[in-house]
């Protein structure tokens, strides 16, 4: 790994512990964090490392920083809305935190060719299927219905998801020893079934993105494609592009 890439690593982990952190009510809305000095000595890291973990949470509208008055924790967004800010495998892990997986089914189905055309998986292949919606931490509508299609050659994994309610891939990377290297995403207008309707609390036919995402490990196998469906009202996709320089 390069030392830019270890350093790009180090910050999402602290981000990371920090919005769970932020979520858990460890530092409550209105609070202040620790200053940038108790931080470095916390994580062991350089304060640039910790300028860029908390850029990550201004980003993600968790907190606010002022010149004198430190970072202050803000009130949340609207449950009701799902903003996403990716830019790499380590922000999927990243954004599910501040919110949960209500499992509905667990079962192994047989890929048809309507599925197959819509996912890219091939026809007559078995895959365990793991349905639900995903919530936020407070009340308030689900804010997708999600599926997980996981390859049946990692299909052990759905023994331990009824105590789980973050992502699915790390337990697969934990469980079978291997890394997802490449995650595709594709978004798509859809309409919304009455089969979904009902979950997320909308009418039939509203207006939905349908999110897309095929998981690849390093040796080129899908581990696993995952199917979110958001009410338009309730999602917002953010991507920062930077220049880069030669």
């Amino acid at each position: 790994m390069s030392e830019s890439n270890a350093i790009d690593h180090r910050y999402l982990q602290v981000a990371r512990t920090l919005r769970k952190e932020i979520v858990d009510g460890v530092y409550p809305v209105g609070s202040q964090l620790p200053t940038e000095h108790q931080l470095c000595e916390r994580f062991a890291v350089s304060r640039y490392t910790i300028r860029e973990a908390l850029r990550r949470l201004r980003e993600d509208n968790l907190v606010s920083s002022r010149p004198r008055t430190g970072t202050l924790v803000v009130p949340r967004p609207s449950s009701e809305s799902y903003v996403q800010h990716v830019m790499s495998i380590n922000d999927l892990l990243a954004f599910a935190s501040g919110t949960r997986f209500a499992i509905k089914t667990i079962t192994m189905v047989t890929i048809d060719d309507e599925l197959a055309a819509q996912t890219g998986l091939a026809s007559g292949e078995q895959w365990l299927a793991v349905r639900g919606f995903r919530q936020a931490d407070d009340a308030g509508p689900a804010l997708c219905r999600t599926v997980y299609y996981i390859n049946r050659a990692f299909a052990a994994v759905g023994r331990l998801l009824q105590r789980h309610d973050g992502p699915i891939f790390p337990l697969i990377e934990d469980l079978f020893g291997l890394s997802i290297v490449e995650v595709q995403q594709e978004i798509a207008a859809v309409l919304i079934s009455p089969a979904v309707a009902k979950g997320l609390d909308v009418e039939p036919g509203t207006p939905a993105l349908q999110v897309q995402r095929t998981y690849t490990t390093s040796d080129g196998q899908v581990a696993q494609v995952t199917l979110n469906t958001h009410p338009a009202s309730r999602f917002r996709h953010s991507m920062t592009m930077r220049r880069v320089r030669s």
